[in-house]
């Protein structure tokens, strides 16, 4: 990983990010969310377990100055919003999904303003209208369906990737990103657990799950390809460039997911849902390249 270059691990987080949601919809009816997501943060831990030996850095995980960070990460950057995310495709589409997934530029933006008292410019503004009306056009067509139900259930995660951000700033500058990826699957699946005896509590099914080549399949790409290697080389890119021009460039993923859905018949090109993809993405584009390079270093990304 250290001979990739920084722009290279960047476009590889791109398709690794827009295959997601193609494979979380695929995982509806195969394995319930909350095992799908148990075995893919054990899966991505056991990838790394070698070379974190190896490097003799386990102990990095349970620092003073980086275990609540660690913490807030597993929690806020996967356990919960990809446990909603999951059960959201069980409504909605892939594409739906990755759209309104750009809502996440719009919380930055908030957030700037709340806790920095950054004042938002007129391209800043521009760009949360744009994604707003993306947005609208998205959840419109779906209305009232079970697929607005998805739909509603991914805006109401978005949040918490900004808050993993703020705590990942913590973390000190010199760790490598394969131990950033390890230590998000640590906290994940531990946080997984006492989720899943929630969702237990409440009668879910935490437990179905049908073997078979699919299900393999899916565990592979979601243990290893996204949580392993995924993050690693998204944590790779944005720690050797400035975050904004990461996040412009990440912020196309959903175009991939748009096609790779279509294709593979869990979506269908629709002019609404076209609309809703360039709005939103043009506004998402306009308020990351407005933000300033010196609040940008060092943050993570929400893949």
């Amino acid at each position: 990983m250290d001979k990739i270059p920084p722009v290279q691990a960047l476009w590889i987080a791109v398709l690794v990010t827009g295959v997601y949601p193609v494979a979380g919809k695929f995982a509806a009816g195969v394995i319930s969310p909350s095992l799908l997501l148990l075995c893919s943060t054990a899966a991505a831990v056991l990838f790394w377990a070698p070379w974190v030996s190896k490097n003799k850095m386990w102990g990095v995980f349970f620092r003073r100055d980086t275990f609540l960070p660690f913490c807030i990460i597993g929690l806020m950057g996967t356990a919960l919003p990809f446990l909603l995310i999951f059960i959201a495709l069980q409504y909605t589409t892939p594409a739906n999904a990755a759209i309104l997934n750009q809502t996440e530029a719009v919380y930055s933006l908030l957030l700037a303003a709340i806790f920095l008292r950054e004042r938002p410019s007129a391209k800043q503004l521009l760009g949360t209208a744009l994604v707003i009306s993306g947005v609208a056009v998205i959840l419109l067509g779906g209305k009232f369906s079970p697929r607005w139900k998805g739909d509603i259930i991914v805006l109401c995660t978005v949040w918490m990737f900004q808050v993993s951000h703020i705590f990942a700033k913590k973390l000190p500058k010199d760790l490598p990103p394969q131990l950033l990826s390890t230590g998000r699957a640590i906290f994940a699946f531990i946080w997984s657990l006492p989720i899943a005896f929630i969702l237990a509590s409440f009668n879910f099914d935490i437990s179905a799950f049908r073997p078979g080549w699919t299900l393999a399949l899916l565990l592979l790409y979601m243990g290893v390809v996204n949580y392993a290697v995924g993050n690693a080389f998204w944590y790779k890119a944005i720690r050797n460039m400035d975050l904004s021009k990461a996040t412009a460039v990440i912020l196309c993923y959903p175009v991939i997911t748009y096609l790779l859905s279509a294709l593979a018949g869990t979506d269908k090109f629709a002019a609404g849902r076209t609309a809703g993809l360039a709005l939103a993405l043009s506004g998402a584009y306009l308020i990351t390249i407005t933000i300033k390079k010196g609040k940008t270093k060092n943050e993570t990304g929400s893949v």
